[in-house]
């Protein structure tokens, strides 16, 4: 398989409990309910008969006829039409030594996802109810041998399973920096794609590429994810471990004096911007004991104290306003 650079998702979302215990949205889950169904690709794959491949690679292609395409453009670097590529491609995958390991801890870590369903459904409740025009998409699970975390399209996202096998999985060791590993497991698997759902649908204007606008941007997809996701405990939730996320309640207040002393909140310097809210060890601009996405955590603060500060502002109208020096201004933020 072509091997490509490991893209984990970073798109893992913020907590603070005020925001999180907020009842002011909360819904009925059962009367108003999405029910999600994950299809179960990674399975299917890795449980090919290797004796009969024609015949099981006919079923594979039959009852996966949107998905198998574009796997195998994505992580095989192949067309599904042709079927002689794919056929030694999925062979070799499957007796590779390097990844049968793994490709058993997937099946084993999630042998049963019945509760992954639910959260989701759950989850997805509510963004039905509260948007109701937006098309779900469909939900797969794959693994490539640690190729591709996630995979998105118009109708579709599939999500890595040999990703989430747990934060020591020795593989992982040799492939990715420590602060990587923190979310890859299980029960980080859900807030992953339900997050990724979220930024899917909201996109951030192309023409405001200020700090300010990414941290407001991010922060009001994290204050939705705190909405939709009520019972999730704080540290799934986050993304960070207890002590990062005690860190940066602690020094709240001096990260919000520094960003605004160093004059960075007006940025339109993309490497910076970079630096506030990609994934990374600490956030550089602040300091090295910081964990990573300070300029996300602190959106997500202002976008928490906006929303309180004016009750009358509805979850649509928050995704609408990309007036974010006005939210900054109405939201009496004051760490």
């Amino acid at each position: 398989m072509k091997r490509k650079n490991l893209i984990l998702i970073s798109l893992s979302i913020l907590f603070v409990t005020s925001c999180h215990k907020n009842s002011r949205f909360e819904i009925d889950t059962n009367q108003n309910r999405y029910t999600v169904k994950i299809h179960r690709f990674d399975r299917d794959l890795l449980s090919l008969n290797q004796k009969t491949m024609d015949k099981s690679l006919k079923k594979l292609y039959n009852d996966y006829p949107v998905f198998l395409p574009l796997f195998a453009y994505e992580i095989m670097d192949t067309t599904a039409r042709d079927t002689s590529a794919v056929k030694s491609l999925v062979s070799k995958f499957l007796n590779d030594t390097a990844f049968t390991k793994s490709n058993r801890k997937a099946l084993d870590t999630f042998n049963d996802i019945s509760d992954i369903e639910k959260d989701v459904s759950d989850a997805y409740s509510y963004i039905h109810y509260y948007f109701p025009e937006v098309k779900l998409p469909e939900l797969y699970f794959f693994v490539s041998g640690f190729n591709r975390s996630i995979i998105m399209n118009n109708t579709i996202i599939a999500i890595g399973t040999d990703f989430y096998l747990g934060s020591d999985y020795p593989a992982y060791l040799g492939l990715n920096y420590k602060y990587m590993t923190v979310n890859m497991k299980r029960e980080c698997l859900t807030t992953d794609l339900v997050s990724a759902t979220l930024f899917r649908i909201f996109r951030i204007n192309s023409s405001q590429y200020r700090l300010l606008d990414n941290m407001l941007f991010r922060g009001k997809v994290l204050y939705l994810m705190s909405v939709f996701m009520p019972n999730e405990k704080s540290e799934k939730i986050i993304g960070y471990t207890p002590d990062q996320l005690k860190w940066s309640e602690g020094m709240e207040k001096q990260i919000w004096a520094s960003i605004i002393d160093q004059k960075h909140l007006f940025s339109t310097d993309v490497m910076l911007i970079q630096k506030y809210i990609n994934d990374a060890p600490f956030t550089a601009p602040i300091s090295q004991d910081s964990p990573g996405r300070l300029g996300t955590w602190i959106g997500f603060q202002i976008v928490c104290s906006y929303m309180k500060h004016n009750p009358n502002v509805s979850l649509r109208d928050l995704m609408n306003d990309n007036n974010y020096q006005k939210m900054l201004e109405q939201s009496d933020y004051r760490p």
